[in-house]
């Protein structure tokens, strides 16, 4: 009997500025060989070029879903008494899952706690798939590494539209970038693509709403 298998994976889980994107990759288990043959595997190991040659060669290959999760959404995740960026992502993972219903699925976990994400997740399933919910899973399995690439890939276009739209270079988006934290810095209020609840944005504006009382 065939099994059909998926992978969820994020991109942009830790930046200061943008979209996070949640991305589902499902394919026939006999088939996954493929994946590993083009060279699939976690994003982080790979150059843009080879991202973006494989992004397309993933989406000929497997059945694929993607959510963008906006700035705001993450900021009242964060800011929540009852959830928070582990069970937002959950959330959409749950989406992504329940659309395409893989037999097996297998989860990349941003928490510490495998078991209660992995309960969470099931409670909130509409059918029983196998799940294998692990950390680093973008490394050890092919069709997460696959997921990994669609989501980076988006994530890397959103940014690109961003920064178009607003005719602004504000790096990478990340809190390690300097010129992101320089950007934030500047423009922290001028912008709505921040992530407010985020430590970067937060010193940002203690230090503008400083200099502002020194104004005057």
């Amino acid at each position: 009997m065939k099994m059909i298998i998926g992978g969820v994976e994020e991109a942009g889980r830790g930046p200061v500025i943008g979209p996070m994107v949640i991305a589902i990759a499902v394919i026939n288990e006999e088939d996954e060989f493929k994946l590993k043959a083009l060279g699939v595997k976690d994003s982080k190991l790979l150059t843009p070029s080879q991202r973006e040659r494989l992004y397309n060669e993933i989406k000929d290959l497997c059945e694929y879903e993607l959510i963008k999760v906006g700035p705001e959404e993450i900021d009242n995740a964060v800011n929540s008494k009852d959830t928070n960026l582990n069970w937002l992502e959950a959330d959409k993972a749950v989406i992504l899952i329940n659309k395409l219903r893989p037999d097996k699925v297998i989860l990349d976990c941003p928490s510490t706690n495998l078991r209660e994400y992995k309960k969470y997740i099931q409670s909130k399933l509409e059918y029983q798939p196998k799940l294998v919910v692990e950390h680093k899973a973008d490394v050890k399995y092919a069709i997460v590494g696959a997921a990994s690439i669609l989501a980076k890939v988006c994530r890397d276009k959103e940014i690109k539209k961003l920064k178009a739209k607003y005719k602004v270079d504000f790096g990478s988006g990340y809190p390690s970038d300097p010129l992101t934290v320089e950007f934030t810095k500047r423009y922290y209020d001028k912008y709505p693509f921040f992530r407010q609840s985020w430590e970067t944005w937060q010193k940002a504006k203690k230090l503008g709403g400083q200099r502002k009382l020194e104004d005057f």
